[in-house]
């Protein structure tokens, strides 16, 4: 998740909403991604599907039963479907999103083989969400 968060600064940096993701298999990061909507003025250029593709063309599969994707907030309902499309293995975020998260839905919306853990560095994920709508507001 660390890595995770490494990616969420980049989009900061860039004037994205800071979220962040990375892609493990077989204890490697094999892709990153971050929010890029703004830059390619793109709204499904989520970091989630930034990795996610990312990661299919490394294993050149569009399937991912053995990776973990990490990424600083709980997925949208699109991210949801990418990662149920993908067969992703397990699913690790940071911080929860009652906005817009998947889970206002429900955990049907993943995979059924996909696992999944939540709150994995939340106060960090959540702190950098909050500062950067913060200082957006000022």
């Amino acid at each position: 998740m660390r890595e995770a968060l490494r990616e969420a600064e980049k989009a900061r940096e860039m004037g994205e909403i800071p979220v962040g993701a990375v892609i493990v298999c077989q204890n490697r990061i094999i892709a990153r991604g971050h929010n890029t909507t703004e830059q390619l003025l793109d709204v499904t250029a989520h970091a989630e599907i930034l990795a996610i593709s990312a990661a299919a063309n490394y294993l050149n599969s569009k399937y991912l039963p053995e990776c973990t994707l990490y990424v600083t907030l709980e997925p949208c309902v699109m991210c949801a479907g990418a990662i149920y499309w993908a067969q992703l293995g397990r699913l690790v975020y940071g911080a929860g999103d009652d906005k817009r998260g998947f889970m206002r839905i429900g955990r049907e919306l993943l995979h059924p083989k996909t696992t999944l853990e939540f709150g994995v560095l939340n106060e960090e994920c959540s702190d950098l969400l909050v500062q950067f709508f913060k200082k957006m507001r000022e």
